[in-house]
């Protein structure tokens, strides 16, 4: 599936230094200056460490060099990939399986939980109703203990039809499509527990750092549905963002939600204390996919109209920088330690490694057709890329 790899240094300076070098490895210890050896005896232990802080051992992810490990293929149309950082990784195969796929982090089949629910069991109809979903994105709470997933649409009875990706909230009511559902997973059972109605065709999900809160980009009606995970609950919705909000990523202190609003070319800024909007960063055309650096300074941006990645300065909320990657640049990753990030080129079939903070592109790897969502398994360091015609690949890193 992988045909070359190629290696190109554009000229472009990424500006600022780098981030996310006291990362912890994944054995405790930290990630600076690290090339193996005894930890040292007050090393924090790794189950004490939070998932998204592990890293693998040795050098930092920027210094390494991918290449393919296994093609994972099957009953699968992954639509996104995401990894827990303890040992699982998430695919969602939308309405063509109408399954979520689990892995672990060597690439074997851990489980394949259908998306059928009965509303009844969860207090969300007066009789049974068995309805099938469409997992499009997913996000690890902060301890991975559990999974959240969004459903493009719902299937069944009481549900209208399935969503568009061209669509207004007028219209979408317009035209009887109904709000859809998060299905929560627990991560040792692997099977469904929890399931929220949300608004109409959510595509991002993302998790508070404080694990208070769970947040959908909902893409038919502009706005954001926040749930709370103590009651499992919508408790609010912060509308008017803009046309299709798609990506999200919380800052470290889950004071503020950024979100990019992938039909024009701004990201919003939420304050998720006053539940307000409070800032518009413009970035260029097609925002769609959004990642912080450990620290949270930097936010980087994928472009998908304009194929780039951004990098945003959050102290001034402006762009210091910018990289071109291949054509309609989408899902975007950041390595555990703030030194790489990853970005799936979707008509250009292709996945860049970008160095962080000094130059831009230090591979491209052809993927093969249509690479559409991408992951960082801070316990390998391995990167996973879902292919939408149906396989995904294990990048390892050496």
């Amino acid at each position: 599936m992988v045909a070359s790899i190629g290696v190109s240094f554009l000229a472009l300076l990424w500006f600022g230094a780098s981030a996310g070098l006291g990362a912890l490895r994944s054995d405790g210890g930290s990630s600076a200056g690290s090339s193996g050896g005894d930890a040292d005896e007050d090393a924090t232990p790794a189950s004490t460490i939070p998932p998204h802080l592990r890293v693998p051992d040795g050098p930092p992810a920027a210094e390494r060099t991918l290449s393919l490990a296994q093609t994972i293929s099957g009953e699968i149309s992954p639509k996104s990939v995401v990894a827990s950082n303890t040992g699982l990784v998430f695919a969602q195969n939308m309405m063509y399986n109408h399954t979520v796929t689990v892995y672990s982090s060597d690439g074997e089949l851990a489980a394949t939980i259908p998306d059928q629910v009965d509303l009844a069991d969860y207090g969300l109809a007066d009789a049974s109703t068995v309805v099938q979903g469409a997992p499009v994105e997913g996000a690890t709470t902060p301890d991975a203990s559990h999974y959240w997933v969004s459903n493009y649409s719902m299937y069944g009875p009481g549900q209208g039809p399935e969503g568009a990706d061209e669509c207004t909230p007028e219209r979408s009511v317009a035209s009887g499509y109904t709000n859809s559902y998060l299905y929560r997973i627990d991560t040792d059972s692997l099977a469904i527990d929890a399931v929220t109605a949300v608004g109409i065709v959510p595509k991002y999900v993302a998790t508070t750092p404080d694990g208070a809160y769970v947040l959908a980009s909902n893409w038919c009606t502009w706005d954001l549905s926040i749930v709370s995970t103590e009651t499992n609950e919508l408790v609010a919705t912060i509308p008017n963002l803009g046309r299709y909000p798609r990506g999200i990523v919380v800052s470290p202190d889950s004071r503020f939600a950024y979100v990019s609003i992938m039909g024009e070319s701004h990201i919003a800024k939420i304050d998720l204390e006053s539940r307000a909007i409070v800032g518009a960063i413009e970035v260029g055309r097609g925002p769609r996919h959004v990642v912080l650096d450990p620290e949270g300074r930097y936010l980087y941006a994928s472009l998908n109209q304009l194929g780039e990645v951004v990098k945003v300065d959050l102290t001034t909320d402006q762009v210091v920088a910018r990289v071109a990657t291949g054509a309609e640049a989408r899902s975007l990753a950041i390595s555990n330690d703030g030194t790489a990030l990853y970005v799936v080129n979707y008509e250009s079939n292709t996945v860049s490694a970008l160095r962080a903070a000094a130059r831009g592109v230090l591979q491209t790897i052809e993927t093969g057709v249509h690479p559409i969502g991408i992951t960082y398994d801070g316990v390998t360091g391995d990167v996973w890329v879902a292919i939408y015609t149906g396989q995904i690949l294990r990048l390892s890193s050496a």
